[in-house]
């Protein structure tokens, strides 16, 4: 192929290659990739997510990087890639969710709130004018619980291309397939919040020995208390019972 072809279609955002091929919607999953981690596990009574705030100066302080989004009081996203982009996701669902509200009278489920937001990025894969967003999320949130349910948790993953997937553990942004394994050794049906909290942290240590607290944001949605963020000095702790565990097991061996 001339190199002039080939950067017509490299160029294009909704243009198909010759085999069938979207470049920049390939490109946009590069930035994914190269971002911080972000992971989600889904337990018996609780979705977990947990992230990794990637500073580019020492002087920055990690905490102002969002990367961890309350969406409604039942749902909350965790975020990879271009931050700017993922705020205009975080953005569009918190509307859905509201707009939901308002229509229905009734909180949005996760999986039609997904649906969403995907669609919504599937667009920028289509239409003229525009690029794909640069950035991923991960959806999780409790679905249902009417007439005394205590609801089902529920976790989405939606990428670049606007493809949802259902989860039970995953990752996006870097490190993927190092913590995908720690996920897939650690994770069963009967995982507990306390457990999840734990596979979520250990799996991010495993692709980063020197984790610190301040450079993490935590969050959990249970069907009990909704959606809650856990504060630094809480994570601090939840990875010093890590690091114990981990003393404690080289101890024996």
């Amino acid at each position: 192929m001339r190199g002039n072809d080939q950067q017509a279609y490299d160029r294009g955002t909704s243009l198909f290659s010759p085999d069938g091929r979207i470049y920049q919607v390939e490109y946009a999953r590069e930035a994914v990739s190269r971002g911080a981690p972000s992971v989600g596990v889904r337990t018996e009574n609780a979705v977990v997510l947990a992230a990794k705030a990637q500073a580019s100066s020492e002087l920055m302080e990690s905490e102002s990087i969002e990367k961890i989004h309350k969406l409604d009081d039942h749902v909350g996203a965790a975020s990879a890639g271009h931050v700017a982009d993922a705020r205009q996701l975080i953005d569009f669902a918190r509307r859905m969710a509201q707009g939901n509200h308002l229509r229905f009278g009734e909180p949005v489920g996760v999986e039609t709130l997904t649906k969403y937001i995907t669609d919504h990025i599937q667009e920028n894969t289509q239409l003229g004018g525009t690029r794909p967003y640069g950035a991923a999320l991960l959806i999780g949130g409790i679905e249902g619980g009417a007439d005394g349910d205590a609801g089902q948790p529920r976790l989405f993953s939606a990428d670049p291309s606007g493809t949802p997937h259902e989860w039970k553990a995953t990752i996006i942004g870097g490190g993927r397939e190092q913590i995908q394994e720690v996920l897939e050794d650690g994770w069963s049906d009967d995982l507990s919040l306390d457990k999840g909290l734990d596979l979520v942290l250990s799996s991010l240590c495993e692709h980063d020995e020197e984790l610190e607290a301040d450079s993490l944001s935590v969050a959990a949605i249970t069907a009990e208390g909704g959606y809650e963020q856990y504060e630094t000095e809480e994570i601090a702790e939840l990875l010093d019972a890590i690091e114990t565990d981990t003393d404690d097991e080289e101890d024996e061996e």
